[in-house]
Formats: C-alpha cells, sequence, structure tokens
C-alpha cells in the first residue's frame, strides 16, 4: 500500500509531503539491508510517539472521566495503548501493507507481527507530531483509541474478564471467591441502575453501579483492582504489623466511588472534546 492510500484511510485531512512518513514506515530489516547512504528506520519515531501517544490519551482520560482517580486513569491507559491495543488499530488500517521492512522479514512474516505493527503506529503519531504539529498527532492519538475508549465508556470490560481476574488474584493469596451482593438499585424503571458491592472474607474490597446487575459486578471488581494496584502509602503513626494491610484498603476505601469509572454510566461522556 502507497503511503499516500495511508493517508487517506487515516482521514486527517493531511495535504503536502510528510518529510518523516517514510521514516515512521521503515523497519529496522529494511534499513539494515541496504547498502551505504543513511540509514534510518522507525525506532527513534517509535520512541517520540510513544511520549507523545500517551500524553494525548492522557489528556483525554482526563477530560472524559472528570472523577476518576489516579490508579484508575493510569488502568485505562494501559488498556488503551498497549501493545495489543495498537496493533489490532494497525491491522484494522492494514498499516502493515505499507510498511517497507527487509526480504528475511518478508519471508518471516514480521510485517503482521504484533510488535512491529505497535512500533509502526507510534512512529506514525511522533510524524505528525514534528511535520503538522501537536493537532494533528492528538487527532490520530483519538482515532487510535476510539474504539475501545467507546468500549469503556459503555461499560464494556477492556481486554480479560475483570471478575475472573479479581478471582484469580484473590485464590492466589489463599483467600475465598469474591461474593457479590446487590446493594440497591436507583433511577426510574427505564433508566435503572444497579448498585453492587464485591466482598472478601466479608469484608468490602469494591463497589460499582451499572445498567445490569452483570455490569455493575464487572464495574465493583474493576474498582477492586485497582484498589489492590494503589495501596495507600503507610502513615507515621501507623502501628499495624508489617504486611498487615491497611483497614480502609480492606473496607474499600481505595476503590473509585459510584462517581467513577465503577460507574457504566458516569464513562459516557463527561467533558467538552478539542
Amino acid at each position: 500500500m502507497l503511503p499516500s492510500e495511508l493517508l487517506r484511510r487515516l482521514d486527517l485531512g493531511l495535504e503536502g509531503d510528510l518529510p518523516h512518513l517514510e521514516e515512521a514506515l521503515t523497519h529496522p530489516s529494511f534499513s539494515n539491508e541496504q547498502r551505504g547512504g543513511r540509514r534510518v528506520d522507525n525506532q527513534r519515531l517509535e520512541f517520540l510517539g510513544d511520549a507523545v501517544l500517551g500524553l494525548c490519551v492522557t489528556e483525554l482520560l482526563m477530560e472524559r472521566f472528570p472523577g476518576a482517580r489516579e490508579g484508575e486513569l493510569s488502568m485505562m491507559r494501559s488498556a488503551l495503548v498497549n501493545t495489543d491495543a495498537l496493533a489490532a488499530w494497525a491491522r484494522g488500517i492494514e498499516l502493515g501493507a505499507a510498511l517497507r521492512v527487509g526480504r528475511g522479514a518478508e519471508v518471516a512474516g514480521e510485517r503482521d507481527q504484533t510488535n512491529v505493527l505497535a512500533d509502526a503506529a507510534e512512529a506514525l503519531v511522533a510524524a505528525l507530531y514534528l511535520d503538522r504539529g501537536f493537532e494533528s498527532a492528538r487527532a490520530l492519538s483519538r482515532k487510535i483509541v476510539a474504539s475501545p475508549l467507546a468500549q469503556l465508556a459503555s461499560g464494556s470490560m477492556l481486554g480479560r474478564d475483570a471478575k475472573s481476574e479479581l478471582q484469580e488474584r484473590v485464590q492466589a493469596r489463599g483467600a475465598a471467591s469474591p461474593r457479590y451482593r446487590l446493594m440497591g438499585t436507583e433511577g426510574p424503571d427505564h433508566d435503572r441502575a444497579f448498585l453492587v458491592a464485591v466482598e472478601v472474607d466479608g469484608r468490602v474490597i469494591g463497589t460499582g453501579r451499572g445498567r445490569s446487575k452483570k455490569l455493575a459486578e464487572q464495574a465493583a471488581a474493576r474498582a477492586a483492582l485497582v484498589a489492590c494496584a494503589a495501596p495507600e502509602p503507610r502513615a507515621a503513626s501507623d502501628e499495624r504489623a508489617p504486611g498487615e494491610a491497611p483497614e480502609g484498603a480492606l473496607e474499600g476505601r481505595g476503590a473509585p466511588p459510584a462517581s467513577g469509572v465503577a460507574s457504566d454510566q458516569s464513562v459516557n461522556d463527561q467533558g467538552p472534546n478539542r
């Protein structure tokens, strides 16, 4: 696929030359096979693109989820811009067909490898940043995460099932399986929301809210995973024995409130898009 066709598929309204585009589409295997001249590949651009993409997605999450906490935002960003997610987007626009790869890499099928595609996606973001400025890089970044972000905003779990992940983590620590308890409902019949708490050994470790019991349970599991991943610092006056969990964490104090990502309703658009 020609670079011009790739730009058409990106639908960013780009015109004129993009000096860094060829570099962004050049795999190291191609440059290594060239004799003489300046050998360039997309690895330096990938390094820059990783930072630019991370900034753009962080900015997007901050405006879309104003009630989310730091640990929660970090988990969402990781879900949106990890290697698999970037490669999935790259396959969707057939980015691999536009890459310049070496003969050996072509035979080995590296053009469609997950890490190769993810690197190329980040390099492409960097190319737009350098040649067209931050606004173009931001526009591309938002296109890259549009599909998984829509899943997140609808209350769907990104990647692995949250309840399964929580159960494995809890059981690995020798505790009983998590139990989900319906705390109540709110709202009219046509817009009913369910409130669910997830408990381990009788203690609440996360709460969630959703348009169905299933979605509320997933939200509660996500909240518990965030709480487990972000323990609170120990205070100077804390006299707990080493290794003992903070009481607040056991009661779910570290979990996001119902107004955060734990709610599938609260993750709808909550701020103006740029």
